[in-house]
Order: C-alpha cells, then sequence, then structure tokens
C-alpha cells in the first residue's frame, strides 16, 4: 500500500491535465457547436433555412417533359425512363424558366463519360447491372454510336 502512495503525485498532476483537457474540451464545444444543433436530429435545424435560400438550380422531370414531351415518349418502357433527365444534362432551371429557353440552351453531355459514371465496371454494382470497360466495349467509340441513350438497348 505504501509503494502506490509514493506516486500519488504523478496520479494527482495527471487527474488535474485530464480535468483541465476536460473543461477545454466543454468549453470549446459550447462555444463552436450552434445552440440549434441537435434538435431534430443530428443537424443544425438552421440549415434547412440555409439551404432555401440558395436559388433554385433544378428544374425538375415534369419541366423537361413540358417542352419535350417527344423525349419523354421516347423513354417510354426504357430502361432510362426513371432516371431524371438533370442526371446526365446537369441543372437546367435556368434553361426551363427562360423567356427564350433556346438563347440558354445546354450543351449536350460527353457520352464517351456521362455513360461510364453510372455504367463502367465495378464489383460494387449488383451483377445484373449493365456494367462494361471502356477498353472492351465499343471499340473507344461513343456509347451513341451503338446506343439511344434515352432508349438504350443496343440500335
Amino acid at each position: 500500500m505504501r509503494e502506490w502512495l509514493r506516486d500519488r503525485e504523478h496520479m494527482v498532476r495527471m487527474g488535474i491535465l485530464f480535468a483541465g483537457a476536460l473543461a477545454v474540451f466543454l468549453v470549446a464545444r459550447a462555444v463552436m457547436v450552434p445552440k440549434d444543433f441537435g434538435t431534430y436530429g443530428h443537424f443544425r435545424t438552421g440549415a434547412l433555412a440555409d439551404n432555401m435560400a440558395h436559388p433554385l438550380v433544378f428544374a425538375g422531370r415534369q419541366a423537361c417533359g413540358d417542352c419535350h414531351d417527344d423525349i419523354v415518349a421516347s423513354r417510354k418502357g426504357s430502361k432510362h425512363e426513371q432516371i431524371g433527365c438533370e442526371a446526365c444534362h446537369g441543372a437546367l432551371e435556368a434553361h426551363a424558366s427562360a423567356d427564350d429557353p433556346s438563347a440558354l440552351k445546354p450543351k449536350l453531355p460527353d457520352v464517351k463519360t456521362i455513360c461510364l459514371v453510372c455504367h463502367r465496371e465495378n464489383v460494387a454494382k449488383p451483377a445484373g447491372f449493365p456494367q462494361v470497360d471502356p477498353k472492351d466495349h465499343g471499340d473507344g467509340g461513343p456509347c451513341t454510336s451503338c446506343h439511344n441513350p434515352h432508349h438504350p438497348e443496343i440500335s
């Protein structure tokens, strides 16, 4: 018992250091964490209002279909029917809401790269999902040379 008491100064110092570090952590946490954090889960409640203040950049599938009903009709029954237009074509709110949409015509996506975002061979994807190795598939040409992007079975 006397052996343990001999080193008590070290234990007291360690306890004071630990208590001081804990106090610094609690003060820093109180200062840095916003008051509305954690009210409705593990996020800051004010973040919802902050995000709503940002301007919209996506038009939505319905806005595309209002003008491009021929494309919507061509996608019926295809494997890409449920994929939103803006997933490949990018955010199009400015194009869809413009007085003259042809003045803000978006660029067509680069089909050599955009298709591979989803269809590049990857062991993490389900086995039934269409996957390609671009070195072995398509002779290096664009996907649209064999596939219709809106109805992707081989044309």
